[in-house]
This record gives C-alpha cells, structure tokens and sequence, in this order.
C-alpha cells in the first residue's frame, strides 16, 4: 500500500439477517486529502462509518487504517483514528481542560505530554481563551470545537467527522470548514455530511452511497465538469423557425421554452455557442440571451440516488 494511502476500504460489506445494507464498498484516502461522503437516509453510509471506525465488524472486506488492519490489531488501529460522531461525546459538567485532559488519558497519551497535547489541541481549534469555561456553558460552535479537539488530541492520521456543522450559524459554518481545511495538511479527513455546499467548499473529493453500493467517486473538478450541462439557453427577439436552429453546426436538438426561448441540447466536446451568436447576427434575431445550463450538486445527488441514468463514473 502506497505510504500516503492511510485509509483503505477493501469490498466492505455488512448484512442485518438476511438485508445487505453495505455491498462491495472499496475507496482510499489519501494523506492530505478531504472526502466527502454522501448518501440519502438508509443509504448505508451510517454503517460504512460505523465499520470504518471500528464500532462494527464487516460480514466481509477489510479496512486498514495508515497500514494497520482494523479486525486483526484493533486498538493500533483506533490508535491512528479520531472520531467525531454527529452528537460530539462531551461531559457538559468538566471544563474545556478537564475534559480534553481526559481525553488524552483515554487516548493513551503518557503523562508527562498530556498537559502539552492539551494545549496543543486547544490551540488548533480556536478554544484558547475558553479552556476553564464548563462545556455546558458554550455556543454549539463551541461544543463543536470542542468534539473536534477530542477527536485529534492524540494527533491520529485518520480524522472522521460526522456532520460536523449541524445547528451552527453561518459564522460558525465558515470557521468549522477552515478549521477542516487545516487538519487536511496533517491528516486523511472523511466528511460524512448532508449539506450539499459543505462538500464543495471543503473536500478534494467526494463519494456517494446508494443502496449500499458507491454510484459516484469522483474530485471536485471532475464534479464540477458534471455539472456542465450540454445545453445552451438562447432567448431570441425575432426567433427563426426550429429548423433554421436545428441547422447550426453542434446543435443536436432544439427544445422549445415560453416565447422565444429554447434550450439548444448539443455533445459534451462541442460547444455551439460562437456559432449561436454568429447566426443570430447573420438572421437579424435579436439576441438577448446566451448562456450555458449548470447542473447543480443537488440534481447531480437526487439524479444518482434516483437510479436515474448519468455520465459513468470517474476512478
């Protein structure tokens, strides 16, 4: 295994009786790198998580964590994990401290570097000035930061984090995707989120579950040229007849829209647009709008976990 591959899933699977709720899954993450994990609710994405952080077993498949099988030597493994569930595992009753200090006890951090460990975790997820403050006491940003801390106190190579922003305001959203970004630089980040946007403002790459099964595995530039819908929307003041549209070179189809307006459907290689614009002057049709049509994240997601047909995946 490649040294900076420090989480590899190899065809994970996990049945309840007889329903297989996670089929064949493989992918690896890469030091560095942020993914984000996406699937609708019974997906099997609360699973693979589950099996990935060693809180159950696969009926079949591996998971190696920076080289270490999670099955065969379990406590080296979660050695390298950090874990952030979607309810952050705090003691609302202990300060900052007291709580991280615990922490780093139960991470088996020796003693005389747990002061040091504290400290350095508090610094990295901005809770330097609330170290004395009781949990209970704090924003939900704050309780957030605070579950992060946890998680990369004993400076694990594999952080999970799941739905790190639920119930956080748009501030709080921003800081907890830099911070996010920041751990990427010393660790492999797996992102288990709902919200879309989360996913594009913060991973390399993303992934999503279906049924079980990865229908999606691809970078956030690859996402974003799925995004490029083939299609032009032209709106025309003296529209021509659809003939005269269907005849422009890289036009495969002309789809009528209200009055004037067409969605000009053409391959993914071509783009007609120059020519659009060259006819329109030609025929004096008074152009008033030419403009590429954008997929977004969300029908890309509602379009896969529909079973609907898209462009095949990337590697």
């Amino acid at each position: 295994m490649d040294m900076d591959t420090l989480i590899d899933v190899q065809h994970l699977t996990r049945y309840f009786g007889t329903h297989r709720a996670v089929n064949g899954l493989s992918f690896q993450v890469r030091r560095g790198e942020v993914l984000g994990f996406l699937g609708p609710n019974g997906a099997g994405k609360s699973t693979t998580m589950q099996m990935i952080t060693g809180n159950l077993a696969p009926s079949e498949g591996r998971v190696l964590i920076n080289g270490i099988d999670l099955l065969d030597n379990p406590r080296e493994a979660k050695a390298a994990l950090g874990y952030l569930p979607e309810q952050p595992p705090l003691y609302r009753e202990l300060t900052v401290d007291e709580f991280l200090t615990y922490s780093a006890r139960l991470n088996r951090i020796p003693g005389n570097r747990v002061r040091q460990a504290v400290v350095a975790a508090r610094e990295r997820c901005g809770l330097a000035e609330v170290g004395r403050r009781l949990i209970g006491n704090l924003s939900k940003g704050y309780q957030q930061r605070v579950g992060i801390a946890q998680a990369i106190i004993h400076q694990p190579a594999v952080v999970i984090l799941d739905e790190p922003t639920v119930g956080l305001d748009p501030i709080q959203i921003r800081e907890i995707r830099t911070l996010i970004r920041e751990l990427s630089a010393e660790h492999s980040v797996i992102l288990s989120t709902h919200i879309l946007p989360e996913v594009q403002a913060t991973c390399d790459r993303v992934q999503i579950i279906n049924r079980g099964e990865l229908v999606l595995t691809d970078t956030i530039d690859g996402l974003t040229r799925r995004m490029q819908l083939a299609a032009l929307r032209v709106a025309l003041r003296f529209p021509p007849p659809a003939a005269a549209l269907q005849g422009i070179d890289g036009v495969q189809e002309v789809e009528p829209l209200e009055e004037g307006r067409y969605r000009l459907h053409h391959t993914p290689e071509t783009n007609p647009a120059e020519a659009v614009a060259a006819a329109a002057v030609h025929g004096g049709w008074g152009l008033l709008e030419l403009t590429p049509e954008r997929l977004s994240l969300e029908d890309i997601f509602v379009q896969l976990t529909r079973n609907e047909p898209m462009v095949e995946d990337a590697a």
